[in-house]
């Protein structure tokens, strides 16, 4: 075994989280070493995750556009469209990825092993790398950032080439005509959504009385009628009893007594850290029942010099979010320094129509009893929209009725995901700039879709003023 000594942080895994930490304390000039099981860079979120299934969205969308445009309509058939060629491209879109991150870690100057790290001790971590040699890494700090897999229940067989999960859909070799969808959390709605747009029939089986019930109940319940307008069947409130496989697809029996037939399945009900055959228990570390890690506000584990970021230490489990842990306990490791927390995270799903917003719903502001307005925007109204042909969506502000202080943004339609941040930065300024007459005071480019902001917030000024 090859003994290396000196490194100032080890790293385990290289998905956001990893990797923003590496650069931060590459920059802060600590001696940093990353271990990854993969050759290729990125984790979960670039392989199996957000970018190949955000790049299969944007494919499908694109086919659906064309589908709504006079002029395009009749030239693809959404149905003729096969999962393997979405597939290919979203490849491309991965090897991208790869080599630009590949890229910050050589300019960067950090050592990146491939292969399985384990740690031993506190202060020492094992690599059995891709090359067959064994290396021991002594550090004075340990970070785990190892993220996520989808929950597996012991009863179902995902070896079957009829059963997915949302890593392994990405192999799916053949193009259901029917599939099922356990699961009604953000990646069930975004696959359910990517489905439907091919064409396919698709039942989505909710354990919950709403989809998504975090969301604003207005924006859930937009979301739940478009995804039936594109042909989903949604079954809220069910669970499985059993689930049977064959050759020719899978039949999925429920505890209320249905039983439904469809070529495949998708299952995305949860998921689990990555926390197993990494060595916690040579430290005296436990995960909880779902593979997650507690850790303080420096985002230190129990042990003295061990960290966890990411999904493997729960909430608010998001790419975007799992970057800035891992930056921000990386300068707290460098300075000493307090270290900043993630907060008011943006929520972006990437359904078709997307869905973003920051901030309180109406729900949460009513059991708080604050006094609240709505400010409304259809897309429909916008100039925009209607040159694009994207009507279907709003964006709603929601302020202080007597402050007008933006306390929430929810948005429903066409870019979604990048109008939300308009709304975020004006909410993170201090009083008195964090109100509707930013909005109104603000001249925006026209037409575009951020104007909707303009709208909005002259609605909820002319609610205030009746």
């Amino acid at each position: 075994m090859d003994i290396s000594s000196g490194w100032d942080l080890v790293i385990l895994g290289s998905g956001p989280a990893g990797e923003a930490a590496a650069m931060q304390a590459a920059k802060g000039g600590l001696r940093v070493a990353v271990i990854d099981r993969r050759e290729q860079l990125g984790g979960n979120c670039t392989h199996w995750g957000t970018i190949p299934s955000k790049a299969l969205r944007h494919q499908v969308r694109q086919v659906v556009r064309s589908q709504r445009n006079p002029l395009l309509r009749g030239l693809i058939n959404p149905r003729q469209v096969r999962w393997q060629d979405l597939i290919q491209r979203s490849g491309e879109v991965v090897d991208s990825q790869v080599q630009v991150r590949g890229d910050f870690y050589i300019r960067n100057r950090v050592r990146v092993f491939a292969g399985r790290g384990e740690i031993q001790a506190p202060g020492e971590v094992s690599v059995d790398d891709d090359a067959g040699r064994q290396w021991l890494l002594r550090t004075r700090n340990i970070l785990i950032a190892t993220g996520s897999r989808p929950y597996h229940p012991e009863d179902v067989d995902f070896d079957h080439p009829r059963i997915y999960d949302s890593d392994t859909i990405l192999r799916m070799n053949h193009t259901p005509r029917h599939i099922l969808v356990y699961g009604a959390g953000v990646i069930g709605c975004e696959y359910t959504s990517i489905f439907t747009g091919l064409g396919m029939r698709v039942d989505l089986i909710n354990s919950r009385q709403h989809l998504l019930d975090f969301l604003d109940t207005e924006i859930s319940d937009a979301l739940s009628y478009h995804l039936r307008e594109q042909g989903a069947t949604i079954r809220h409130s069910e669970q499985y009893s059993k689930l049977v496989a064959d050759d020719d697809g899978v039949t999925l029996e429920l505890q209320s007594g249905k039983r439904l037939r469809a070529d495949a399945l998708l299952w995305s009900n949860g998921r689990s850290g990555n926390t197993q055959n990494i060595g916690l228990e040579n430290i005296g570390l436990e995960a909880n029942g779902r593979g997650q890690l507690a850790v303080d506000e420096r985002y230190q584990t129990a042990v003295e010099g061990v960290y966890a970021v990411g999904d493997v230490v729960g909430w608010p489990s998001l790419a975007s979010a799992s970057y800035d842990q891992g930056r921000f306990c990386a300068a707290g490791i460098v300075d000493g320094g307090p270290v900043k927390q993630v907060t008011d995270v943006p929520t972006g799903i990437y359904t078709i129509p997307g869905i973003s917003s920051v901030g309180r719903t109406e729900q949460e502001l009513t059991e708080a009893r604050v006094p609240y307005e709505v400010g409304q925007a259809f897309f429909k109204n916008l100039a925009r929209a209607q040159i694009t042909g994207e009507r279907v969506g709003m964006l709603k502000i929601l302020f202080h009725r007597d402050t007008l202080a933006v306390l929430g943004i929810h948005c429903f339609g066409y870019q979604a995901m990048e109008i939300v941040h308009v709304g975020q930065a004006v909410m993170r300024q201090p009083a008195p700039n964090n109100t509707l007459n930013y909005f109104i005071d603000t001249t925006f480019n026209y037409p575009t879709m951020a104007e909707a902001y303009r709208v909005a917030a002259i609605n909820g000024v002319n609610r205030v003023k009746r």
